[in-house]
């Protein structure tokens, strides 16, 4: 009964009515965090329907990335730019962050052991990378309790429309793979490490290294079946998380190639991701291999009660 109540909670929070028309308070804005002098931006995306999923016979398109479905998205806020160190080290060194390992805490997260940016930088706007989907929710909470507005991971079909940005191409540009250079860190252009955010070409709405950089976090819980999952004509549609592994991951990092950054691509978590990680369990925070993910925050327009946000919380860190 618990968990049904769950699901319904999560499905009243991701299933909102879209908005035919943007509303007037609906505008970029920039969140600073509480005690500090460090700001990042939200761009406002309107709500709309597109296709999800890759075309037919679209170059480097993986069977479980179709067949294609029209979905419709409500409208909500994402970050302008990937979370940066500098952001998530607030959440990090916050002395009055509870310690305890509790759920229904904010728990601190556990120190590395090592530099998992190994050297590719960390202060001055470079993303916040080697976490955990777990680590990127904690953060979400973090901010939510600090400034009262609810943020959390985009849905793999939010993700894709805001990537997509109204384009029906295979990226958002066009077809033409050769114009990533001038919108995304990849394998091609990357010299094998992650960038600062915003150095690229945003995409039409207004959105930075959405292709590349660093890959993000969705909160599906990965599914092969996805597209025989998710009806034609579906609004919002999620595959809510039963267990902690597999998630979904989106967009691509600057080690791949053309193939997997096209706005249709997915990944799945894999335990290689952590395979040197000496602790006994694996670390519930960090991701020794997985030095090319990192996340970007959602704040849906219709902002849930504090029961629904704490049920939300609470069922995707409880696992």
């Amino acid at each position: 009964m618990i968990a049904v109540k769950f699901y319904l909670i999560v499905a009243l929070l991701l299933a909102r009515s879209a908005y035919s028309q943007q509303p007037a308070d609906f505008k970029p804005y920039e969140q600073t965090l509480p005690g500090t002098s460090i700001k990042f931006t939200m761009t406002p995306i309107a709500g709309g329907t597109y296709t999800m999923g890759a075309a037919s016979g679209e170059a480097g398109a993986q069977a479980f990335e179709g067949p294609q479905k029209k979905v419709t998205i409500s409208p909500f806020w994402m970050g302008t730019h990937e979370v940066t160190h500098d952001e998530f080290n607030v959440f990090f060194e916050d002395e009055g962050t509870p310690t305890n390992s509790t759920v229904d805490a904010i728990t601190k997260p556990t120190s590395q052991y090592i530099d998992l940016t190994w050297g590719m930088g960390k202060t001055g706007g470079f993303p916040a990378n080697s976490m955990q989907q777990f680590t990127a929710l904690m953060y979400c909470r973090w901010l939510y309790n600090k400034t009262g507005q609810f943020y959390r991971l985009p849905t793999e079909a939010e993700w894709e429309y805001a990537a997509r940005a109204g384009a029906t191409t295979t990226y958002p540009f066009g077809n033409d793979a050769a114009q990533l250079n001038d919108y995304a860190w990849t394998k091609a252009n990357s010299n094998k490490v992650y960038h600062r955010v915003g150095q690229k070409k945003p995409n039409a709405w207004g959105l930075y290294d959405m292709l590349g950089n660093v890959a993000e976090w969705t909160i599906d819980q990965f599914d092969e079946q996805y597209y025989s999952k998710v009806a034609d004509g579906a609004t919002d549609p999620v595959i809510t998380p039963e267990k902690r592994h597999p998630k979904g991951v989106r967009g691509g990092s600057f080690e791949d190639d053309a193939a997997k950054l096209r706005p249709a691509s997915r990944l799945s978590w894999l335990p290689d991701w952590n395979k040197r990680d000496p602790q006994i369990p694996k670390s519930r925070w960090w991701l020794t291999d997985g030095h090319f993910v990192g996340f970007r925050l959602v704040r849906p327009y219709k902002q849930p009660t504090q029961e629904e946000a704490e049920a939300f919380f609470q069922l995707h860190l409880g696992q």
